[in-house]
């Protein structure tokens, strides 16, 4: 046991604890911990723009280090402590790098949602139509700060969303680049998994599992599979178009301006993750659908993502679509999108590194 570990406070442990089940692309948990003292420690961040197409501008990791933020935040009130973050303005945005203070802040009550972190996951499975109710929609409205809205994609809309989503997972699945990272990413043969995400919560049946390693194990049989033996089709559909179809909605959430500064971002992962474990709270189901907004935002910006041919005008396709959908205004400013609806929690899912993997500093044994 490391110097650190024996004398980390047991409230700040606690924090951490929870705070480091936030969500993350790909179950990256791009965070590390360096303690200061009993109440002050260092957010070390970083991204996989060097190794994952998904990932190029740092953005979806800025969300999810956002997202840690906010589950730090709501983890402390159930101590009487209330957070305080400032980003290190000349840390790059490739690392960045936030101090976080603990302050007393008697007759702060905890907050409701500190009940949901651990039970918050994600669910690929069908899930029910049934619409949701006012209630339910109105809770999940309120969660956001203030600037952030949730724009529902319901009736024919919903429909239209899966078929977008079908047709997304089309340029996913026929990308080399793309290839690389789900190679790399899932845990065959599993149900848990601590650093990836295991097949088993994929959302596709035991033999088209198989199926899938075995040809993912070779990029010629990817393609070979994919010209001549419809190869994609088995996981599109049942990873994409029939849960796009067997859910209450799907929604796209909005921040007060296009997004551009890390900030922005850092503020939608913290948006998204208030909006998540409400859902979670009221017993529904959430699946994260971020990839139409980041290939349309590579589109936006002129960022080169493959040297296959072909991508670009497809994701060009996608991004007219996505905005068709939503209106181009709230595909513009959308930081973050997913399907909802009631159902059972996930069985299988990613768990996350142990703590004393997550601490870097003197005595500490974590490191990325």
């Amino acid at each position: 046991m490391s110097k650190m570990e024996l004398h980390l406070d047991a409230t700040l442990e606690h924090i951490l604890e929870l705070a480091r089940w936030a969500p993350s692309g790909d179950n990256t948990q791009p965070w590390r911990f360096e303690i200061l003292d009993a109440r002050r420690l260092v957010v070390h961040g970083h991204d996989t723009r060097e190794h994952c197409v998904y990932d190029l501008d740092g953005h979806p990791s800025q969300i999810s280090i956002g997202a840690l933020l906010e589950t730090m935040a709501i983890a402390a009130s159930t101590f009487q402590l209330r957070m305080h973050a400032m980003r290190h303005l000349e840390s790059p945005d490739n690392r960045p790098t936030i101090s976080v203070e603990f302050a007393p802040a008697p007759g702060l009550e905890p907050d409701p949602l500190a009940d949901a972190i651990l039970a918050r996951s994600v669910q690929r499975r069908a899930l029910s139509r049934r619409p949701l109710t006012a209630q339910e929609k109105a809770a999940l409205a309120a969660s956001l700060p203030s600037g952030h809205e949730v724009v529902w994609l319901e009736g024919a809309r919903r429909t239209a969303a899966a078929r977008l989503m079908f047709r997304n997972a089309k340029l996913r699945l026929t990308m080399p680049e793309a290839h690389q990272v789900h190679q790399s990413i899932i845990a065959w043969n599993a149900r848990y998994s601590e650093d990836r995400i295991p097949d088993q919560a994929l959302g596709v049946d035991a033999v088209t599992a198989r199926l899938m390693r075995w040809i993912m194990r070779d990029w010629r049989r990817v393609e070979f599979f994919n010209t001549w033996l419809a190869g994609t089709l088995a996981p599109r559909l049942q990873m994409d178009l029939l849960p796009g179809l067997a859910c209450a909605a799907h929604f796209v959430l909005t921040g007060p301006r296009p997004p551009q500064r890390i900030d922005d971002y850092l503020a939608a992962g913290r948006a998204m993750q208030r909006f998540w474990l409400t859902a979670t709270a009221q017993g529904l189901q959430l699946q994260p659908e971020l990839t139409p907004l980041i290939f349309s935002r590579y589109v936006r910006e002129g960022r080169v993502f493959s040297g296959a041919p072909g991508m670009r005008q497809r994701a060009q396709d996608l991004a007219r679509q996505g905005a068709a959908l939503a209106g181009q205004q709230t595909w513009e400013a959308a930081v973050f999108m997913g399907r909802i609806g009631a159902g059972e929690a996930a069985r299988a899912r990613s768990l996350r590194r142990p703590l004393r993997e997550l601490l870097v500093g003197p005595g500490a044994t974590g490191s990325h």
